[in-house]
């Protein structure tokens, strides 16, 4: 438009009254309502809906308030910034790796240390050749460690540092730390001895040593008590050997040993053969009853006691599973098998276990005397007579 089209709408302006200004002005007021009214509403795939505009921001990397989680996908952007970030062929092996310590660092610091380890981890794998970016790697791996009281792996790592960087005081206390841990008293005074060179004051050194030599008096003091009582058990079963050596015993196997005395039934398993104060046999005993194929376990039958003792004791009161009420102590047999010529041989139910032990036909099978008991005159016992005749 014009200089002077401009100048004659001015003009005109100029010359309108004010009713023709009202009724432009509504007339104009109309028609942008109606224009606005008659906009189309559309959707779009890129707008971020109202309700989700929080989950949408947090997509983004430089609004997020949280990493993602391992596994979790990622938006495009911020993909491509990983990739540029991790890049070998935009960065060099030293960058990566303070990369990776910088993310091992942020990890750490909102205790994700396992996370932190990872990234440690990788940026260790670049070998870079920093000796002192390399050392940190290493020492802030094992701070994760320690946190996580992976304390051999901590050490482990303390150790690489210092192999790199043999005067690394963080590297050192925390290996210091790690060996009171695990009970290295030794090495854990020569840490303390080397940083107390350099700084003879330090109370953390200090405190630390005093420790570990704490620690090592005890563990001295342990392993003397420890072998004490190893060398009395020691003699426990020597004596134990020869008491049965001496009695003739015979027991199953061809050498007599501790080993051959172990019970090898489950029922017996807390009772072994021992010495009392007075020096006599105590023995786990089993009686069997073919008739009902029950058991009784006596756990000390000492050997100077009667069977008849136990057998009274036993039947006091009549078992469940005696039905007829026929096993009565003064009406019983006892009898044992020798296995090796398949004979069954009776007991005098007055006579002690020590002499019938003694017998040359009595053979102690898995540590434990097994006896066979049956009512006097009973089918069973007769069948099971017939079955060795």
């Amino acid at each position: 438009m014009d200089s002077k089209a401009t100048n004659a709408i001015s003009k005109g302006e100029m010359c309108m009254s004010d009713e023709k200004r009202r009724r432009l002005a509504e007339k104009l007021d109309q028609e942008l309502d109606e224009f606005i009214g008659g906009l189309e509403k559309r959707s779009s795939t890129d707008e971020w809906p109202e309700d989700r505009w929080q989950e949408e921001m947090e997509k983004h990397p430089f609004f997020m308030t949280k990493t993602p989680e391992a596994g979790e996908p990622l938006s495009p952007l911020m993909e491509g910034l990983q990739q540029l970030k991790y890049s070998e062929t935009d960065n060099t092996p030293q960058e990566l790796a303070a990369t990776y310590k910088e993310d091992g660092n942020y990890n750490f610091k909102i205790k994700k240390y396992r996370l932190a380890i990872m990234s440690y981890t990788e940026g260790l794998k670049q070998r870079c050749g920093d000796s002192v970016l390399e050392s940190e790697l290493y020492n802030n791996r094992a701070a994760a460690h320690f946190f996580l009281k992976n304390y051999r792996s901590c050490l482990f790592d303390c150790r690489a540092a210092l192999k790199i960087r043999s005067c690394y005081p963080k590297a050192q206390v925390r290996a210091a730390q790690c060996c009171m841990f695990l009970q290295r008293y030794d090495e854990c005074i020569a840490l303390c001895d080397k940083m107390l060179l350099g700084s003879p004051t330090d109370k953390v050194s200090l405190e630390l040593r005093a420790r570990a030599v704490a620690g090592k008096k005890m563990e001295e003091r342990n392993i003397r008590k420890q072998n004490v009582s190893e060398r009395k058990e020691k003699e426990k079963e020597q004596a134990l050997l020869r008491a049965i050596k001496e009695r003739g015993i015979h027991i199953e196997g061809t050498e007599l040993s501790m080993a051959a005395l172990e019970p090898s039934s489950p029922v017996v398993a807390q009772g072994h053969v021992h010495l009392d104060g007075k020096g006599s046999l105590v023995w786990p005993v089993m009686f069997l009853y073919p008739e009902y194929e029950v058991s009784d376990l006596v756990q000390e039958f000492c050997e100077d006691d009667t069977f008849s003792q136990h057998l009274t004791a036993m039947f006091e009161s009549t078992p469940d599973w005696d039905k007829d009420s026929s096993y009565i102590p003064s009406e019983l047999n006892i009898y044992y098998e020798c296995r090796g010529r398949h004979t069954l041989h009776q007991v005098t139910a007055s006579g002690t276990l020590g002499e019938v032990l003694a017998r040359e036909t009595y053979v102690v099978y898995g540590g434990t005397p097994c006896f066979l008991v049956t009512v006097r005159g009973s089918k069973v016992e007769q069948n099971l007579l017939a079955r060795y005749s």
